[in-house]
């Protein structure tokens, strides 16, 4: 993607079902649980590079004994860093005590992160500061070991502010208003009212010590998650550990963040994205699951799991920017779905090129285009493959006129080549431009001057800003006739909520383009019409009902926005001509038809919270409030 945009961040949980000393005799090493957890966060580090945690909860342990240990890190590579402080504990270990390495119950007595139960996090900041106290897993902490939580996810909350004032109407005093902290005392909240239910069960019958094991043998973690989970609104897939060792991962009720689980008779284990489940474990795609929407995959203190019932069903809107950009592309399906987006896309690049393939050379924009352009490339050699077919057919052609035909090859090269060392840390506007244009490099030579179209490919346009300051200049050095910018994506003209740091309208280029043509055809007024509704609507507490934004793309074809789009990005110093050519939805839908989620390109949302952010963030465009909108 040309223009970074932060988004999703990642779960990794791991359950180890059998006593350690089962993995020292078996893996020689008692560091199985660690090497398996590093494996999953590393190759899911695409969700998130601000931060990263890790959280271990020890089973049955005795009194007196941590049972909890955590790490959190904001520093460069904040994986390699905790895993770091993490490996250090047992190298010391080995240095000092070696014959303790094979010692289970002696390691977990003194040893911090030998417990059974792991919970890891990557972390994109959408919201707050990149500061070690915004990282998950977040912790609860109590003395009642049934009623510590530790909690991490992926995740954003439309309705926070609700959740959060319900949380004061409880008697809570919440010591940050945010989404993470909110969530967490949710859930904590009903967790200690299930301690209370069990206890006041079961007081009388058993004393302590015996009645703590029997309050957490008898804890319904599934009535729990229902009954904190029912006000939400948002995207979510949410784990979380609590102190004697049960865990969880619970999805929203519309699917919209993934979690994938697997398990055998040594591990359970959940991740954001199957290729990392398949790295770490081995795992073949076929039996890594999905936890289905509204559903919990929850595994009891002893190992058991099953997957539970939570929340209603809705329709199913996973995320489609899941499958565009986010997830690795190493995912088979993920990686067949890129290749048929930009398969797709050949009929109306074909149009705009005007079928002159013997002087157009197909690219792409590093790095995640790439299985997209495999798409592009194999539709063009479809097309002329028909195309030579009806030649022929045709007859009356001669042994020259055949061999060209049949020799005929379009031109498919790599022209931008990104240099990821190179870091664009100065924060000036001007010289960050300049900055930007020296990540790129270019492949001269190739393109005949003031001859050839270029047409090159990326996975998404989001603001355009890359294209318009960098891109588009470097590629006009090379002297094309045109330049033909494809998106694999639709044009995103509404701000998420659900995940991706995308909330102001007025970043988006396909918004800009709108607010062009409203201008140029005369028809502003629709902009003032717009804002009185959504205030209207946010006087009388109906804010979710609708999204009043679609009324100002109607007017206009998505060609429309798309001509206008070109004309924003197109520098006024370069010679070539510029187009824009944009995925179709219908086509979106055709490429990945299991994850229909395609509210920033529709205003479709699957939450009324979405409908409340949309409406709000135009409220703040039109009153030049430069915030976020939830």
């Amino acid at each position: 993607m040309s223009d970074a945009i932060k988004h999703e961040c990642g779960i990794a949980l791991i359950r180890l079902r059998k006593p350690l000393d089962y993995y020292i005799e078996k893996y020689g090493s008692p560091l199985y649980a660690i090497n398996r957890l590093y494996v999953l966060m590393e190759k899911q580090s695409n969700r998130g590079q601000d931060g990263a945690g890790v959280a271990n909860v020890k089973v049955e342990v005795p009194p007196g004994s941590r049972y909890i240990s955590r790490y959190r890190s904001v520093e460069n590579r904040p994986v390699v860093d905790i895993f770091k402080k993490i490996n250090e504990k047992y190298l010391d270990i080995q240095k000092n005590f070696p014959h303790r390495l094979k010692d289970a119950s002696w390691l977990q007595k003194n040893v911090a992160f030998s417990g059974e139960v792991w919970l890891g996090h990557l972390r994109y900041g959408t919201h707050g500061r990149n500061e070690i106290e915004n990282c998950h897993p977040m912790l609860r902490q109590s003395n009642w070991r049934s009623r510590n939580l530790v909690c991490a996810g992926n995740f954003n909350m439309t309705n926070a502010d609700e959740l959060f004032r319900k949380l004061v109407q409880l008697g809570q005093h919440p010591k940050d208003q945010g989404d993470t902290i909110t969530v967490l005392e949710k859930i904590g909240h009903f967790l200690d009212e299930e301690n209370q239910r069990v206890f006041e069960r079961f007081k009388g019958i058993y004393e302590n010590p015996a009645l703590s094991d029997i309050i957490e043998d008898n804890m319904d973690i599934q009535r729990v998650l229902h009954r904190a989970c029912r006000d939400f609104d948002g995207g979510y897939a949410m784990a979380g550990v609590t102190g004697f060792g049960a865990a969880f991962v619970v999805r929203d009720p519309a699917g919209i963040r993934p979690a994938y689980y697997w398990a055998n008779d040594e591990v359970v284990v959940v991740a954001s994205e199957r290729p990392a489940i398949k790295a770490a474990f081995g795992a073949k795609y076929n039996e890594i699951k999905a936890i289905e929407p509204g559903n919990a995959l929850i595994i009891d203190k002893h190992g058991e799991f099953g997957e539970f019932n939570i929340l209603p069903q809705e329709e199913k809107k996973s995320c489609s920017f899941e499958r565009i950009y986010f997830s690795r592309g190493s995912d088979p399906s993920i990686y067949k779905e890129r290749k048929a987006l930009g398969r797709y896309l050949i009929p109306q690049i074909l149009k705009e090129v005007n079928y002159d393939l013997e002087n157009t050379v197909f690219s792409y924009i590093p790095n995640t285009a790439e299985a997209a352009f495999y798409g592009m490339v194999e539709g063009v050699e479809d097309y002329l493959a028909e195309w030579r077919k009806e030649k022929i057919k045709a007859g009356n052609l001669s042994d020259k006129e055949l061999d060209k035909i049949l020799d005929f090859k379009p031109r498919f090269e790599k022209l931008i080549s990104k240099d990821v060392k190179l870091r664009t840390f100065i924060t000036n506007d001007e010289d960050r431009s300049e900055m930007v244009s020296h990540v790129y490099e270019m492949t001269h030579g190739v393109i005949r001057k003031g001859i050839d179209t270029l047409v090159v490919i990326d996975d998404s346009i989001v603001r355009g800003t890359t294209l318009e300051k960098s891109i588009l200049k470097l590629l006009d050095k090379l002297g094309p006739k045109k330049i033909v910018i494809v998106s694999s994506a639709p044009q995103i003209r509404f701000p998420d909520c659900y995940g991706i740091d995308m909330s102001k309208v007025k970043e988006f280029v396909a918004f800009r383009a709108m607010l062009g043509l409203l201008k140029d055809r005369g028809m502003e007024y629709l902009k003032e019409e717009v804002y009185q509704k959504a205030i209207e609507a946010q006087e009388n507490g109906t804010l979710r009902k609708q999204n009043f934004v679609k009324e100002l793309f109607e007017p206009f074809t998505d060609e429309d926005i798309s001509r206008k789009i070109a004309e924003i990005i197109r520098p006024e110093d370069i010679k070539a001509d510029v187009a824009v050519v944009y995925q179709t939805v219908e086509n979106l839908h055709q490429a990945c038809p299991k994850d229909l989620g395609d509210w920033y390109f529709t205003g479709n949302y699957p939450t009324p919270g979405g409908n409340k952010v949309v409406n709000r963030a135009f409220i703040n465009f039109m009153e030049g409030k430069l915030v976020r909108a939830y």
